[in-house]
């Protein structure tokens, strides 16, 4: 049930906002393996996995795009074919 009426998106964001910082960092995150620690807490620490996965994509990507440029420096072509 609504507690407060809101007379402009300004005065809305203002609570959401708070509410969201509160919800992030102030009650212990509900996830199985969380232990209890809050949401942003959970995230700093996973923090580390992501960047390294998402280096490991970018390392990848980039050697996928040499290997087409090289592909089309040397007039060579390949067939692509997608399911």
């Amino acid at each position: 049930f609504r507690k407060k009426l809101y007379y402009s998106l300004e005065d809305l964001q203002v609570d959401v906002d708070f509410w969201v910082h509160k919800y992030n960092t102030d009650r212990p995150h509900s996830g199985k393996y969380c232990y209890g620690k809050t949401p942003f807490q959970t995230f700093l620490d996973a923090k580390y996995i992501a960047f390294e996965k998402n280096t490991h994509l970018l390392i990848n990507n980039h050697k996928e795009v040499h290997n087409e440029s090289s592909l089309s420096d040397t007039g060579s072509s390949a067939l692509v074919s997608v399911c």
